[in-house]
C-alpha cells in the first residue's frame, strides 16, 4: 500500500492549487481524479465562457492568457493541463476513489484500481456530479438531459430547456441560434438575477420578441415520448417536443463526508463543518476545498475565491506534521 503525507480527491482547478502548494512544501503527496485533468470542466457545455476574467481563474500565479478578457472553456483546458504536465505534478486519472475510512493514525483511501495510506486527505470533489432531479413521471426518458455540450443536435427540433441559470439559458440561446425550437420553462417570476451580465439582455430581448417562448412562474408534470406537461399559472399545457434539457443543477456528493463523520448544518443547505483559517473539519486531519465547502449553496464557492484554499490548507498539515 502506497504511504502518503497528503492524498488530494479530486483533480479539478482547486485540487490542482492543492497539488502544486504540497508539491512547494516538500509534501509526499498524490491527487485522485475519477476521470480526465479537470474533469467537471471537461464536461462542461462546449462553447462555454467563464464569467470570470482570465487573471481570476491563475492559480499559483501562473499566468493565464486568453484570446478575450473572459476565456472559453477550450482555453482554461489548455491552461489547467499545461500546468499539470509543466510542472510533473503526482496525479492518477482515471481512478476513481470509492472509500475512506479513519484510521489511528490516518485514513486508508481505496480506489477502484488500488488502496492509499494518507496522514490528511484533502477533499475537493466539486459538485457536477449529481444533478438535481425533476421527480417527474418521463425523466428517465431518453430525451431528457440533465447536462448540455453543443447545440447542432438539437437543430430543426422542440427544444424544452428547464431552468432560469447561465447553464440553461446559454443552452436556449444556442439551440436556437443554431434553429431548434427553443422554450424555456422556469419555474421562478423571471431570468435569473446572476445570469452572465452580457447574456441576460440577449435572452430577454429574444424572449420578448417572440423567438424563444418563455413560461414563467411554471413546472414540469410529466414527460411523454412526444410532450412535455407543464403547470403554468392558467393550468396545464401540453407541448410538442423532442428533447429536454433539465438544466436544474447540481449538488454536491456527501458520500465521503458522510462515510468520515464530517457533521453538516441541519438545514437545508448542508453546509459543512470547517474552520475557515485552516479548512480542516470537525474531523482531525481532513480538509475541504473549492466548492464542497458551500455544501447545497453552489453558487457561494468558485475558483476565483477558492484557490486561496489551497496554502491555507498546506500551511497548516506542514505545521501539524513537523508537531
Amino acid at each position: 500500500m502506497d504511504s502518503y503525507d497528503v492524498v488530494i480527491i479530486g483533480g479539478g482547478p482547486i485540487g490542482i492549487a492543492c497539488g502544486l502548494e504540497a508539491q512547494k512544501k516538500g509534501l509526499n503527496y498524490v491527487i485522485l481524479e475519477k476521470g480526465p485533468i479537470v474533469n467537471s470542466l471537461f464536461n462542461y457545455p462546449s462553447n462555454m465562457q467563464f464569467f470570470s476574467s482570465s487573471e481570476r481563474l491563475e492559480i499559483d500565479n501562473i499566468p493565464f492568457i486568453s484570446i478575450e478578457a473572459k476565456p472559453k472553456k477550450n482555453e482554461a483546458l489548455e491552461y489547467y493541463r499545461r500546468i499539470v504536465t509543466s510542472n510533473d505534478l503526482n496525479i492518477n486519472l482515471f481512478e476513481k476513489v470509492t472509500e475512506i475510512k479513519k484510521e489511528e493514525s490516518g485514513f486508508t483511501i481505496t480506489s477502484e484500481k488500488q488502496k492509499y495510506f494518507s496522514r490528511k486527505i484533502i477533499i475537493a470533489t466539486g459538485f457536477y456530479d449529481i444533478p438535481n432531479l425533476l421527480n417527474v413521471p418521463g425523466e428517465g426518458l431518453s430525451k431528457v438531459s440533465h447536462y448540455y455540450k453543443e447545440p447542432h443536435f438539437y437543430s430543426k427540433q422542440n427544444v424544452a430547456v428547464i431552468g432560469a441559470s447561465n447553464s440553461s439559458i446559454d443552452a436556449a440561446l444556442e439551440c436556437w441560434r443554431k434553429g431548434a425550437n427553443v422554450t424555456l420553462i422556469i419555474r421562478g417570476a423571471e431570468v435569473g438575477s446572476r445570469v452572465k451580465y452580457w447574456v441576460r439582455p440577449d435572452i430577454i430581448n429574444r424572449i420578448e420578441e417572440g423567438s424563444i417562448t418563455a413560461y414563467y412562474n411554471s413546472t414540469v408534470k410529466k414527460i411523454t415520448q412526444n410532450k412535455i406537461h407543464i403547470q403554468t399559472k392558467t393550468g396545464v399545457k401540453a407541448l410538442d417536443n423532442d428533447y429536454v434539457l433539465a438544466l436544474t443543477g447540481y449538488r454536491p456528493d456527501f458520500k465521503f463526508l458522510n462515510l468520515l463523520n464530517v457533521e453538516l448544518s441541519n438545514d437545508e443547505k448542508k453546509i459543512p463543518q470547517y474552520n475557515p483559517d485552516t479548512m480542516e473539519t470537525n474531523i482531525s486531519g481532513v480538509y475541504l476545498a473549492g466548492v464542497v465547502c458551500g455544501g447545497m449553496e453552489t453558487h457561494k464557492w468558485f475558483i476565483e475565491n477558492s484557490r486561496v484554499h489551497a496554502k491555507l490548507i498546506m500551511q497548516d498539515i506542514v505545521q501539524n506534521i513537523k508537531v
